[in-house]
């Protein structure tokens, strides 16, 4: 019952908000402060989860491109795929500056922004093709969304330098960071030795490396708010360290996402990704910066049943959804000067080259056996 009363007390207060608005004098000027902040944090996540999905697609499209010439260039010598890495940058950066005025399970759960974006845009310009389940899918994940944004945790707290170093050598953490670190290892020794592409896999690293990255963005940007609005934080050596840790994980995130997304279409990649990434992002949030901690039970059920609407709208999304097929030309061999082929040959679905002509003895025998007819 108490936990029941907890639970309801939230949801009148965040009812009392909208209905009376900011300037009603009811209202607590911190409580007021705070809302205003996240607010600000969930903005930013919404617009940097757009461009990042505008970004996701056009680099899908450049490999498209590649693809369709006889000598393809390595996608790192395409134009249009690094437009897609800045406008992956800049969505980034929105990202990395709402984790710095809202808590990580607030932000994290936007990134189905970034799903259901990314599904209009591929039907748009990739024509890929846009089903009922997707728009059933892209309500039920709009309605979790919902959930999530209105039950995430409503904890506030200054991330100083002091803090991250309470928290970075914390038993939590440190037991987390170690688990984490094998099942990478693991996956790693699976992708490389033994040449194991799936997407599953893929994406699992991604994640791994997510956590990690979500936890020092958080810390980076945290400092960064903390030094603009009270007390110099940059002169510790823990800002420092997560700054590199940021750094790297970000690099390697993006190589493990665009092989994935060079293998598999971006209406596959993305929704899984999100699934994964905001799996890892909310554990993290938890468990290195507490956020559920004096949550009350029905909060917390409430905002785990807007997580299962989220990943189920996203499945329905993804769900039976048929690989990308390239257009293939149909290449006639019927004028070649000086041989009579009355074959036409289709190009390897499975290579980018346009086909071969078939064995000697295969045409040989196609001539003798029309000269028999005549």
């Amino acid at each position: 019952m108490a936990a029941a009363s907890a639970a309801v007390d939230e949801l009148s207060r965040n009812f009392t908000y909208w209905a009376l608005g900011a300037g009603n004098g009811s209202l607590s000027g911190a409580w007021y402060r705070r809302n205003q902040i996240h607010l600000l944090g969930v903005l930013l996540a919404i617009l940097g989860n757009l461009v990042m999905s505008i970004s996701l697609n056009i680099q899908k499209y450049s490999h498209v491109q590649l693809a369709h010439q006889e000598h393809p260039r390595p996608y790192f010598k395409s134009m249009l795929w690094w437009a897609g890495a800045a406008l992956m940058a800049v969505g980034e950066t929105g990202n990395f500056a709402a984790y710095g005025f809202a808590p990580i399970t607030l932000v994290a759960p936007l990134g189905c922004i970034s799903v259901t974006g990314s599904a209009i845009i591929s039907v748009m310009f990739l024509k890929e093709n846009l089903r009922a389940s997707d728009l059933l899918g892209m309500t039920l994940a709009f309605a979790g969304t919902y959930l999530l944004v209105n039950f995430a945790p409503n904890r506030s707290q200054s991330i100083s330098a002091r803090t991250v170093q309470y928290y970075f050598v914390g038993w939590q953490f440190l037991i987390y960071v170690i688990l984490e670190i094998l099942i990478f290892c693991t996956l790693l020794y699976f992708h490389k030795r033994k040449e194991m592409k799936h997407m599953v896999i893929l994406l699992t690293l991604v994640a791994l490396l997510a956590s990690l990255t979500v936890i020092s963005v958080k810390a980076v940007s945290g400092m960064i708010t903390f030094s603009v609005t009270d007390k110099m934080q940059l002169t510790y050596p823990i800002f420092y360290i997560m700054f590199i840790i940021m750094i790297a994980s970000c690099i390697f995130q993006v190589k493990f996402l665009n092989q994935a997304t060079k293998l598999y279409g971006t209406t596959t990649v993305v929704p899984v990704n999100h699934i994964f990434f905001t799996t890892s992002a909310i554990i993290a949030g938890i468990i290195f910066y507490q956020e559920f901690l004096g949550a009350a039970f029905l909060t917390v059920f409430i905002y785990i049943f807007g997580c299962f609407l989220s990943f189920l709208g996203v499945l329905l999304v993804t769900r039976n959804r048929e690989k990308e097929h390239l257009p293939q030309s149909y290449i006639d061999f019927g004028n070649i000067p000086g041989k009579q082929m009355l074959d036409k040959i289709q190009p390897d679905s499975n290579g980018l080259s346009y086909g071969t002509l078939p064995d000697g003895s295969d045409s040989t025998k196609s001539q003798s056996g029309e000269k028999k007819e005549v």
